[in-house]
């Protein structure tokens, strides 16, 4: 499977993030699969309640659109309307052919560095694997790389690759988290793992602290970075190799060793 990571800057225009997401989709070529950021319809620190639509509304519409005109399956984050004025923070899956397969509500809401996701945003409730491109992918977003658990539970349901899709906000020692975590988990579970984040702000939003620090990252089940877009915006397209996973996976079956779980 061909994946093209695709850091773009989301600002807080959807109609100018979404035009992103087309400009990115054109320069894609064969891939299989794009994936985009968390929240790229609307940039956190504007007012989401306002701005979230259902799945069948107009944003999500057009991915599907843009997903069909490309022939290109992807992933990107939007947002849903929630119940007691919040909204979901929701990662959505659209296949090649523009009909959409899946969607994950982020669990895990980030209530840390003076944010309070929890404020605007309800949590999901359940793992989600989904398969895009002949594959079975476990999706993932942001604050969530920081469970170990979620992870386990989407390899136990098939993932073959995790997505992981993010916003992650700008902070003391975050960029290293960021770039640790992500190698963890695609080592300790022996699985490709496709981290997205998107293009660092630049500006402060309307309210909240700045989001992104870039460096999206293609890893391997060895934990080895295939591709690292660094601080700017961009995009890349590289090959995932199951034959990887499964001569790692040969010499290291750390999954068959658990005893807890």
């Amino acid at each position: 499977m061909r994946v093209a990571l695709c850091q773009i800057p989301v600002g807080d225009d959807p109609k100018e993030n979404l035009q992103r997401i087309r400009d990115a989709l054109a320069t894609v070529g064969d891939a299989d699969l794009a994936v985009f950021p968390e929240a790229a319809q609307v940039r956190f620190g504007n007012d989401l309640r306002a701005i979230a639509e259902p799945l069948d509304g107009p944003f999500v519409v057009a991915l599907r659109e843009a997903a069909r005109e490309h022939g290109t399956a992807l992933i990107a984050g939007v947002f849903e309307p929630a119940d007691a004025g919040r909204v979901y923070n929701t990662s959505v899956a659209i296949d090649a052919s523009g009909e959409l397969i899946g969607s994950y509500r982020k669990i895990h809401l980030f209530d840390a560095y003076a944010f309070r996701e929890s404020e605007v945003v309800a949590p999901g409730g359940d793992p989600v694997v989904v398969e895009l491109a002949g594959t079975r992918i476990g999706l993932v977003t942001c604050y969530d790389v920081r469970f170990p658990e979620l992870f386990r539970a989407l390899v136990d349901q098939g993932a073959e690759v995790i997505v992981i899709i993010a916003a992650w906000a700008q902070g003391v020692f975050k960029e290293e988290h960021w770039t640790t975590l992500v190698r963890a988990r695609a080592i300790e579970n022996t699985t490709w793992t496709v981290a997205v984040d998107k293009a660092p702000d630049t500006s402060s939003p309307p309210s909240g602290g700045r989001t992104g620090v870039g460096r999206s990252l293609l890893v391997d089940p060895m934990g080895v970075v295939h591709a690292d877009l660094g601080p700017f915006p961009a995009v890349r397209v590289a090959a995932i190799d199951q034959d990887v996973t499964a001569r790692v996976r040969e010499i290291l079956p750390s999954l068959s060793h658990r005893r807890l779980g």
